[in-house]
């Protein structure tokens, strides 16, 4: 019996990498959730559909939710667009994930994953980071996904559906079409850089530490909780980290190397030096509650990173290169 799978933003960075992992499977078809309802589905996508939806229609929702088994909820304003409108990204990343989740319920959809984000444990991440830890946001974007998390959270206690929450580090690779425009992303924003100037620029000295999870890995998560069986699901909360915790500057560093096996030259890196004695908090994003589940790691940075190289190469060219 196949599973329908809707997933909001599946146009979207993140989104589409997850959509074209979970087509892959012949037990799945995947329903790609926009408010263009006039984009193409793209071939991989099998026997599954565009739905053109609206977080602020809920007519639109309920329309959208009808068969589904499961839906994967992406959908949201970005931390950019976040710290300019917050009022904007409490409608949508708030209030829309409850419209959602209404209509979720109206229709009979058993399961909810909704991405959030590490960033709701505050600033600055440091030290050792599990679920327990008091979550402190406070960007914009960080509070609307704490507040989406509640709902969630909420409707899984309430057994209305299985609610299932995973707090994303920061995802890096290859998008899955050249449509995506999401390049303020660290490792994307450098990729770039790479490509069309040939330089490598740091707004900081680049000693701050995070947790870094490939894309691959992301999808393959989501996966794995789209079919983990309620009773293994817990109270729904989890981390999702790539347990490879580097600084900005070392994963600069990966990817002026990986420059030279994939195009060929090694960029230089322009950033500020630090001031005496400048260290960075050591960070420990620990994701034992979602391995417990039978989740495990198998993501390559390298390749993400190539990957990534090769895509910036293909669409982006030297555009900006003097």
């Amino acid at each position: 019996m196949n599973m329908n799978i809707l997933i909001t933003g599946a146009f979207g960075y993140l989104g589409g990498r997850i959509a074209k992992l979970l087509a892959q499977d012949p037990n799945v078809v995947v329903h790609l959730g926009t408010r263009n309802g006039d984009r193409r589905a793209p071939e991989w996508v099998g026997g599954g559909k565009v739905v053109a939806m609206d977080i602020a229609s809920p007519g639109s929702l309920d329309d959208a939710c009808g068969g589904t088994n499961a839906i994967v909820h992406l959908a949201a304003v970005n931390e950019i667009e976040s710290a300019a409108d917050p009022a904007r990204a409490m409608e949508i990343n708030g209030t829309g994930t409850l419209r959602l989740l209404e209509a979720a319920e109206r229709n009979g959809v058993g399961r909810f994953i909704y991405l959030s984000t590490i960033h709701i444990y505050g600033s600055p991440l440091a030290g050792a980071i599990t679920e327990g830890l008091l979550p402190r946001p406070s960007h914009p974007y960080a509070i609307t996904h704490r507040v989406a998390e509640d709902f969630v959270l909420a409707a899984h206690d309430k057994r209305k559906m299985t609610g299932i929450v995973l707090r994303l580090s920061n995802g890096f690779g290859a998008p899955a079409s050249p449509d995506m425009d999401r390049w303020t992303l660290v490792v994307n924003d450098l990729c770039r850089q790479a490509v069309t100037t040939e330089r490598l620029v740091l707004k900081t000295p680049g000693l701050q530490k995070r947790d870094f999870i490939t894309l691959e890995d992301t999808a393959r998560a989501v996966a794995h909780m789209a079919s983990l069986p309620p009773d293994r699901c817990g109270d729904g909360l989890f981390n999702l980290g790539g347990e490879y915790t580097v600084s900005i500057l070392d994963m600069a560093t990966l990817i002026a190397k990986r420059c030279e096996s994939v195009l060929g030259f090694v960029p230089p890196i322009d950033r500020p030096e630090p001031v005496a004695e400048e260290e960075a908090d050591d960070l420990d994003y620990r994701i034992d509650k979602i391995k417990d589940t039978g989740f495990s790691l198998t993501g390559n940075a390298e390749d993400e990173i190539d990957a990534t190289l090769r895509f910036c190469a293909l669409y982006l060219g030297n555009t900006e290169k003097s």
